[in-house]
């Protein structure tokens, strides 16, 4: 989903981009990630296991992506001399405090999936340091399922829905990171660890209402229920705001806020087949 929004943006920058697929590079594999790095200046990591409920019963297998897979293509960028950004989650954090998590904050993931992805973060800091961890949140996008697009094909489907209320987070559209990302790597910002999140904040519930605003749809039709009523294998963060002061310390403006970006997605990113 990300790399889809991405790669456009590398092209049109005249990068010289070499795009794998999983299929065509096995992130597990050291000496694949030795041979598909060498002679490049850059290597940008969007593998990821991101089913986050099955981690939680196979952390072995997601640790072998988020936390092997990292390290090889890190150790692979150290030994061609390129630097390496790094994509991580929110999920590191525990999810329990009430004001933005700074970039420096503590961390402790209470899911597999946050297990594997800091232990990702903890690989590429330490076999290349000429890094960036870049961190982000609830992402949407044209390229993949995303909470967004499952709502817009419920509602044609429902004539109500419930969403959960008591978790906060920031909506990020694929584009607008990608977008970042680009203006990050441009900039050759400072090496370390940054927060690209949607400005602004708000719930699962606030961010369903607003898509069927965009939608023409009635908001009523949206009610409110609690992370309780909805349990899930995997424990999700209650609050997930992320603060971006490593933007604004690297002279670089942070993504804008999420409900702009949202009106202009919505076209994009909802398909014709779920429009009312």
């Amino acid at each position: 989903m990300l790399g889809a929004d991405l790669l456009p943006l590398a092209q049109a920058a005249r990068w010289d981009v070499t795009a794998a697929t999983r299929a065509e590079l096995d992130v597990t594999d050291p000496l694949a990630c030795h041979d598909a790095v060498a002679g490049h200046d850059l290597v940008i990591n969007l593998a990821a296991w991101t089913a986050v409920d099955d981690a939680e019963s196979l952390e072995r297998e997601a640790f072998a992506v988020n936390a092997t897979g990292a390290a090889n293509l890190a150790r692979a960028a150290s030994a061609a001399g390129a630097s390496m950004l790094q994509v991580s989650t929110d999920y590191v954090f525990a999810g329990d405090a009430t004001t933005p998590y700074a970039e420096d904050a503590s961390t402790g993931p209470r899911s597999a999936y946050g297990r594997t992805k800091l232990a990702g973060e903890w690989a590429v800091r330490a076999l290349c340091p000429s890094s960036w961890i870049v961190r982000t949140a609830w992402l949407y996008g044209a390229g993949g399922p995303s909470f967004v697009r499952t709502v817009a094909r419920l509602a044609g489907e429902r004539d109500q829905l419930s969403v959960v209320d008591d978790q906060r987070g920031q909506p990020t559209w694929t584009r607008d990171l990608a977008d970042g990302l680009a203006r990050l790597i441009d900039a050759q910002a400072p090496y370390g660890i940054y927060h690209a999140t949607a400005s602004g904040e708000t719930t699962w519930f606030a961010l369903a209402r607003a898509l069927f605003e965009e939608l023409g749809l009635d908001p009523a039709r949206i009610q409110p229920t609690t992370a309780e009523a909805y349990q899930r294998p995997a424990p999700r963060p209650a609050y997930s705001v992320l603060g971006h002061d490593a933007w604004t310390a690297a002279g670089l403006a942070p993504l804008r806020d999420w409900r702009e970006a949202l009106a202009e997605a919505v076209p994009q990113v909802v398909t014709a087949s779920t429009a009312p």
